[in-house]
C-alpha cells in the first residue's frame, strides 16, 4: 500500500503532486551510482546516455510522438517560453508571419511570453473562451489571418479543468498556413492524449503534475517545425536546448507518465466520481455556490465559488484546519487581482474573489471529501456574517 502524505487534506494537484514512491525507486540510482554525464564517452557517460534514451522513447510512445521529437527541458514553463517566442521568430525569419493567437485563459507560461513577443515586433490577438470554459473553433478561426505564425491552446484550463476541442482548433489553425502549440501540462496522463491525433506541431508537459519531480519538462517539437532554440551552448537535445540533461528527472518523467497511462481509466473513474461528490455537496449544502466552467473536464477538478465569501480568506481557514486547496485570487505587490481565467470566462470580478478551486488525485479518499465537505460550511457561514453587504446583496 502507497504511503498517504502527512498533510491531513490535499486537495490542489493541480498545483503539485507528491512524487510516487515507484517513481523516486525508478530515478534514485541515476542521482547516486549511475551519476554519469550523458555526454561523456566512458562507460559511466553512455550508461547515463542509455538511459536517457530509453526515457526519450518511453515518453515518446506516451504521447503518440518519435523519440526525435522530444527535447527534455527544466519545467512546463521552460517548454511553453521555448515554443512561443522559438517558433514565432523562426517563422517571422522564414516566413514573415508576425501574427500570433493566444487565449485568454492560458498559463502566465504563455500569456508573459505573447506579451513578449507582442513588443518585440509580433501582433498578438487573444481570443476568449466562452462561457462554458471552452475555446470554441469558430471563435478561433475568426481571430485568424493570412500572416498568423502561431496559435496557443492550452488542453485543459488549469483552475477550472476544462478540455478544449485541440483536433478542431490545430485544423483552424493548419487551415490558415499557421502553426499550434498546446500546454498540455494538465491534461498529460489524465485523459488520452496523443499528438498526433490532435495534429499538434508542439506541446508541453511537466514531470510534476503526474507524480514526479518537480525541474523535469518536455517540449513535442513535430519534425520540420522551424524552432529557435532559447537556451544556446554545448548543442545537446539535437542542438534544440543546451545544457547537460538531468538524466535522473528524465528517468522519473518516464516512469510517471507509464503509471499514469497504466492507470488512467480507473483513476478517471474514480476521481470524477470523487470531484461530483465535492461539486453536489457545495452546491447542495451551501446557498449561493456556482460551479465554473460547464465544459467537459478533467477527472477529479472543480472551481467553486462562494458568493460573499473571500477565497483567501476562506484558503487560510481551511488551510487551519489541515486542508490545502487552491483560489482564484492572487495577492501580489499588496493588491488583490481576481483570476485572469474566471475573469476571461465572463466571471465578474467581485465573485471571482470568492473561488476555490479543488483538484483532487492519487492519494485523495472518500475520507479527504467526507472532511472537506465537514469543514467548508462552517467556514463559509462565519465568513459571510462578517461581510456587511452579504445579505443585501445575495440574500441570506
Amino acid at each position: 500500500m502507497m504511503h498517504r502524505m502527512d498533510r491531513s487534506v490535499y486537495m490542489d494537484y493541480a498545483a503539485t503532486t507528491p512524487v510516487d514512491p515507484r517513481v523516486t525507486d525508478a530515478m534514485l540510482p541515476y542521482l547516486t551510482e549511475h551519476f554519469g554525464n550523458p555526454n561523456s564517452l566512458y562507460t559511466l557517460g553512455r550508461d547515463a546516455y542509455r538511459a536517457l534514451e530509453s526515457a526519450r522513447e518511453s515518453i515518446a510512445a506516451g504521447v503518440g510522438a518519435q523519440p526525435q521529437e522530444l527535447v527534455f527541458t527544466g519545467c512546463g514553463t521552460e517548454s511553453d517560453n521555448s515554443a512561443l517566442i522559438g517558433i514565432s521568430q523562426m517563422a517571422a525569419e522564414r516566413k514573415s508571419r508576425r501574427h500570433i493567437v493566444v487565449s485568454a485563459f492560458e498559463h502566465h507560461a504563455v500569456l508573459h511570453p505573447a506579451e513578449w513577443l507582442a513588443k518585440n515586433g509580433f501582433d498578438l490577438t487573444i481570443v476568449s473562451p466562452r462561457a462554458d470554459g471552452v475555446v470554441h473553433p469558430g471563435d478561433l478561426r475568426a481571430a485568424l489571418r493570412d500572416d498568423t505564425a502561431l496559435v496557443s491552446v492550452m488542453a485543459a484550463n488549469n483552475e477550472i479543468g476544462t478540455i478544449q476541442p485541440l483536433a478542431e482548433l490545430a485544423e483552424a489553425a493548419h487551415e490558415r498556413g499557421a502553426l499550434f502549440h498546446t500546454d498540455a501540462v494538465q491534461a498529460l496522463g489524465k485523459i488520452p492524449f496523443d499528438v498526433s491525433e490532435v495534429g499538434v506541431d508542439a506541446a508541453s508537459f511537466s514531470a510534476h503534475k503526474i507524480y514526479g519531480p518537480k525541474g523535469a519538462g518536455v517540449l513535442y517539437l513535430k519534425k520540420g517545425t522551424p524552432f529557435r532554440p532559447l537556451l544556446m551552448g554545448g548543442g545537446q537535445e539535437f542542438k534544440k536546448r543546451s545544457g547537460t540533461q538531468n538524466v535522473a528527472g528524465a528517468v522519473a518523467f518516464a516512469k510517471a507518465l507509464e503509471l499514469m497511462l497504466a492507470e488512467q481509466a480507473d483513476e478517471a473513474e474514480r476521481l470524477s466520481a470523487l470531484r461530483d461528490r465535492v461539486v453536489g455537496g457545495v452546491l447542495d449544502g451551501i446557498a449561493n455556490t456556482r460551479l465554473n466552467g460547464t465544459g467537459p473536464k478533467l477527472p477529479g477538478y472543480a472551481n467553486l465559488i462562494m458568493l460573499g465569501c473571500e477565497g483567501e480568506s476562506m484558503l487560510l481557514q481551511l488551510d487551519s484546519k489541515g486542508i490545502a486547496v487552491s483560489t482564484g485570487s492572487a495577492c501580489s505587490s499588496g493588491s488583490l487581482e481576481p483570476s485572469h481565467v474566471l475573469l476571461a470566462i465572463g466571471c465578474p470580478a467581485e465573485e471571482a474573489h470568492g473561488s476555490l478551486r479543488v483538484t483532487l488525485g492519487r492519494f485523495t479518499t472518500d475520507e479527504d471529501v467526507d472532511r472537506f465537505l465537514e469543514v467548508l460550511p462552517p467556514i463559509v457561514e462565519r465568513l459571510r456574517s462578517m461581510n456587511p453587504l452579504y445579505e443585501r446583496m445575495y440574500g441570506a
